[in-house]
């Protein structure tokens, strides 16, 4: 479930009914209440899901970047599983960023079509044929489901619960869009996001088609409950539903994104179902990661875990015998910004090393007990702890690279990824990355868009 905010769904405490079948789900199965991704975004965290490995010790840290390269020794999931006698299948299109992401399958349906936005639809129609046809066999299916990432476009009739009635999205009173506007990404998001809502004067217009969007999905979801308990699979089938990260809504100078180590962003839903082999309505409040999907899928095929993992199997937690795997998490992005960060069960800190587009303290230390906003930076006024974390940051890192070149440093020697894309789009307009940051205002890039598109004889 790509992109889905955790803090968003019922089941985490939502108010707002975007998810009332995944709140089902999360009734009868089990639920990670801190489940985190480590790397972020898309490309770094399917990655460490499939491979049990953290970007540090495979190398892939960045997202879009021709640096990363996986190597095929690598053990991955779906090959092992394809090795141990099951069907392997997915409705995907991660083959479009990387090769890597169709290793091990028999079938890789690839989502892609004409539209620009991969619709849940489309996935369960790929999905569902081909259920029906290997219904008979033991298999491993992963689905892709993308409703949730922007541009938020869910059917106009679903955004309307959750917008307040008689309200005008395009008020041109309102200016709660116009932090948003006149950010330094914003050339970025004009084309990949803006463009595709109209003139929206209101943030809250556009929070209200993120939480549409997640009630799309959610019946898409429906819906293949519906299809497994046609096909005689529901009581057979280990359902894991989980997002490779959240989205940041307005919070910490980020808009409609998933950059930032913050809560929006890497705390993610997690959740286990699987009728008479898992408990039913079980929550499980302990530290868990993205990388310990692998050693547990592994486990309930009744194949062995490979040696290395920085995944650890969730099943000692669901039977009640520990409570989470860790207590210390660590956090990677190397994308809009490079930056990393250390959580443990009330305590967060994030060193950033290239903030990229926004600003960013150096260093940020947050209690999620008592501020779980984030809001309230500590690194200033607790020196001895952030040191203490930092300290706790710097020896994992040794040690996970064994004397090995950081990744990151090698990434941010050719620049950011997605800096490195508004700076290429910023060169079209005749503009500098350094014009740009000194002052990022939508009327100056639009201006010059129009007037480069004025030049032009040919049509833009």
């Amino acid at each position: 479930m790509d992109t889905l905010r955790a803090s968003r769904l019922g089941c985490y405490g939502y108010g707002k009914p975007t998810s009332p079948h995944i709140d089902r789900i999360a009734s009868e199965g089990v639920l990670f209440e801190r489940a985190y991704a480590t790397d972020i975004p898309t490309e770094v965290a399917h990655t460490g899901i499939f491979t049990g490995k953290v970007g540090l010790r495979t190398g892939v840290v960045s997202h879009g970047s021709p640096l990363m390269q996986l190597p095929k020794s690598e053990s991955w999931l779906p090959t092992l599983l394809r090795s141990g006698g099951y069907t392997t299948a997915a409705v995907d299109n991660l083959y479009q960023l990387k090769e890597w992401f169709a290793r091990g399958y028999r079938y890789y349906i690839n989502s892609v079509g004409k539209q620009r936005q991969i619709d849940g639809q489309t996935v369960n129609e790929l999905a569902f044929s081909w259920i029906h046809e290997h219904k008979e066999e033991n298999f491993f299916l992963f689905l892709h489901y993308w409703d949730t990432h922007s541009p938020y476009l869910p059917p106009s009739q679903d955004a309307r619960q959750f917008y307040e009635a008689g309200r005008d999205p395009f008020d041109p009173s309102n200016t709660s869009m116009k932090a948003a506007y006149n950010h330094a990404a914003y050339p970025f998001f004009k084309h990949h996001h803006y463009e595709h809502l109209g003139p929206v004067t209101d943030a809250e217009y556009v929070n209200a088609l993120y939480d549409a969007e997640i009630r799309y999905l959610d019946d898409r979801l429906r819906e293949l409950d519906q299809v497994l308990v046609q096909e005689g699979l529901y009581d057979d089938t280990l359902l894991v539903l989980f997002g490779d990260h959240g989205e940041s809504l307005t919070e910490h100078d980020i808009y409609w994104d998933h950059c930032g180590l913050y809560e929006t962003t890497v705390h993610i839903p997690m959740i286990l179902r699987w009728p008479g082999r898992l408990p039913s309505g079980r929550r499980i409040g302990g530290l868990v990661q993205q990388t310990d999907l692998m050693p547990t899928v592994l486990e309930a095929a009744g194949l062995q875990t490979p040696q290395g993992l920085d995944g650890r199997s969730l099943w000692p937690s669901i039977r009640g015998e520990e409570d989470g795997t860790r207590d210390t998490v660590f956090l990677s992005e190397c994308a809009w910004q490079a930056s990393r960060g250390i959580l443990t069960r009330e305590m967060k800190l994030i060193r950033t090393v290239d903030s990229g587009p926004f600003r960013r303290p150096s260093r940020e230390l947050y209690n999620l007990r008592t501020d779980p906003g984030e809001t309230i930076n500590l690194a200033g006024t607790n020196t001895a702890l952030a040191d203490e974390l930092e300290h706790s940051l710097d020896s994992w890192v040794a040690d996970v690279l064994d004397g090995r070149p950081d990744p990151m440093e090698t990434q941010l020697r050719f620049g950011l990824p997605f800096k490195n894309r508004i700076h290429e789009i910023l060169l079209q307009y005749g503009l500098t990355w350094e014009e740009w940051l000194s002052d990022p205002r939508q009327e100056r890039f639009d201006e010059a868009v129009a007037a480069r598109q004025a030049g032009r004889k040919e049509p833009s």
